[in-house]
């Protein structure tokens, strides 16, 4: 009998919280025995890599297929991925963000796969105006399953989909199961993710500047890329903090570059399930993160015992909780503690074995792996 079959959609691998989500349900399904295609529109230059067995297919269309107009160009992308279904014969589609999902959707039908989507975000923000809204909330309930990483966020959809919706967690890198560093701490505040408005790493930028003088052996060290690098790094150097405040960009080792941090800040306006905070708090390093609107931080967090929330975009509850920490030894390491224990909870067998479950309601018992 053949193995199981599942098929990926998302636009690429370009390192990011959902990509590393779905890299990682990929190794693990891979690693189990399953046949795993990893379809995405494009490839870019800074990806996480997969294992030579998982084939990456393309669904962009080339420059010499596309026709003219937007629904010409449309309707190709369109039968050139549902022709990859077809091709493929995937077992079941899992879907990841946006309008890859409603292409997902839409691209199957009738083809008799189960497909999964999965909203990985702040909704409001993967479906940001009223014809996406009204998109998903006419596609949606004719998928087989939506998966959110917080249950709070199904409130954003009618019921019809809330029908559909399953909560499943973002499984913990593998990179940062690893004991928590006991020793004396590196005095450093980190921050990762991409730099861009969202993120907001400016108010943290601005917050450590505004401290900066009475705690002179700390350093800010801001690990990602993006659109804003270069602003940001300007901004540092008419604060007269380059040799304090440095954003080297995207890194490949994370989990060592942060592993011995004081601090850790998340300071985003949304996200879903941030996968920086999680990762940062299994690692016991005592962290700090915005109260986002759909939850997330919010299901990690209980503030004061095992993290802090504060209200995004304030600066100066930042800076309090900060120097609340650098003055608290104490505090510090209780906060640490508590947080560590979120690896446990959130440990990739487990979490990895919550989605290999779910899936299998789909899965058709005759393609069961030898």
């Amino acid at each position: 009998m053949k193995k199981k079959h599942i098929a990926m959609l998302i636009s690429s691998l370009n390192k990011g919280g959902s990509e590393r989500v779905l890299v990682n349900l990929a190794e693990y399904f891979y690693g189990r025995g399953y046949e795993v295609t990893v379809v995405t529109q494009y490839r870019t230059e800074n990806e996480y890599e997969i294992s030579g067995g998982i084939r990456r297919v393309f669904s962009e269309i080339t420059e010499e297929e596309k026709g003219k107009g937007r629904i010409s160009n449309f309707l190709k992308r369109f039968f050139k991925l549902r022709g990859i279904w077809k091709r493929e014969k995937p077992d079941l589609i899992l879907s990841f963000i946006g309008k890859n999902n409603m292409m997902a959707i839409m691209t199957s039908r009738f083809l008799g796969i189960p497909t999964i989507v999965s909203v990985r975000g702040e909704p409001a923000e993967e479906y940001y105006s009223r014809l996406l809204r009204a998109a998903a909330a006419v596609l949606f309930p004719l998928a087989d399953g939506v998966v959110l990483p917080v249950e709070k966020s199904a409130e954003f959809f009618p019921k019809p989909v809330r029908r559909k919706v399953i909560c499943l967690k973002n499984p913990l890198n593998p990179a940062f199961v690893r004991k928590r560093y006991e020793g004396e701490r590196e005095k450093k505040i980190v921050a990762v993710g991409r730099v861009d408005a969202n993120k907001n790493h400016e108010m943290i930028i601005r917050a450590f500047a505004e401290v900066a003088d009475r705690y002179p052996d700390y350093r800010l060290e801001i690990y990602g890329e993006g659109e804003l690098r270069t602003s940001l790094q300007v901004l540092v150097k008419e604060l007269g903090l380059e040799g304090r405040i440095i954003l080297p960009g995207s890194i490949s080792d994370v989990a060592e570059h942060i592993y011995r941090a004081s601090i850790f800040v998340l300071s985003s306006y949304s996200e879903g399930m941030p996968n920086t905070l999680i990762e940062a708090m299994a690692l016991g390093i005592p962290s700090v993160s915005t109260d986002c609107p759909c939850g997330g931080p919010a299901e990690l967090i209980t503030n004061g015992e095992n993290g802090f929330l504060i209200e995004p975009g304030n600066q100066g509850e930042l800076q309090d909780i900060l120097q609340k920490l650098m003055d608290d030894d104490h505090l510090a390491m209780k906060v640490g503690k508590n947080a560590a224990k979120l690896q446990e909870e959130l440990n990739p067998e487990t979490i990895n074995k919550l989605w290999e479950e779910y899936f299998s309601r789909f899965i058709p018992v005759r393609n069961e792996v030898i």
